[in-house]
């Protein structure tokens, strides 16, 4: 007995047949794979339909534009910091954030993250400011406060170093250097900026 053409086709359009938050999901995963593949400038809304396998118009139902998609995708995919290590030193703890903060920084949310920043302009990059701040840096900063403080009660901190100031040193280096000078943050890099920068900026004051 042959088959028909016919009779397959209809089955695999329903396996593609996604409505509500199943279809949303493909749409942000879809996105977050072109930023990572293709980049900001070259990320399309009709490249997204056509990796979520849906039409151009379920995504323009749901998102008017690639910037505001974008914002959605970063928002839902960027891998959450919500605890800070405890591992006996003040040394290893930053180490240990940091290297939770590189693993962020280069999954695919993380380069999805990067492509935008690199790439928009400055308009453009101002609709992003608050997935950035808010996804990464204040996270990352409330902590690094909690690293600082717990090493100040065991003596490893000077008393005023838990401030805005030295809360931005992480962030702010890690950011520059990955976007100024593409650096990728090899374990030596975070070591030697845990060393060489942060322990001398944190050692209390003797007498």
């Amino acid at each position: 007995m042959v088959t028909s053409s016919w009779t397959a086709a209809p089955a695999q359009t329903a396996s593609l047949r996604r409505r509500g938050a199943v279809l949303e999901r493909a749409i942000l995963d879809a996105a977050l794979e072109q930023l990572s593949t293709v980049g900001w400038n070259g990320l399309t809304m009709e490249g997204v339909a056509a990796g979520a396998q849906t039409g151009k118009a379920a995504v323009y139902r749901r998102w008017s534009s690639k910037e505001d998609l974008v914002a959605d995708a970063l928002q839902a995919g960027l891998p959450r910091l919500e605890q800070a290590p405890d591992l006996g030193s003040v040394r290893e703890d930053l180490l240990a954030l940091c290297r939770e903060a590189r693993e962020a920084m280069y999954s695919r949310p993380g380069s999805a993250l990067r492509s935008v920043v690199h790439e928009c302009d400055p308009a453009q990059a101002e609709r992003f400011h608050g997935v950035i701040f808010g996804g990464v840096v204040e996270p990352m900063i409330k902590l690094l406060g909690e690293v600082i403080t717990r090493g100040v009660g065991r003596g490893e901190v000077r008393g005023d170093a838990a401030n805005g100031y030295v809360l931005d040193v992480i962030p702010a280096m890690m950011m520059y250097r990955s976007k100024m000078c593409a650096s990728e943050w090899s374990e030596q890099d975070l070591e030697e900026m845990i060393d060489q920068l942060m322990v001398p900026l944190l050692r209390p004051n003797r007498a």
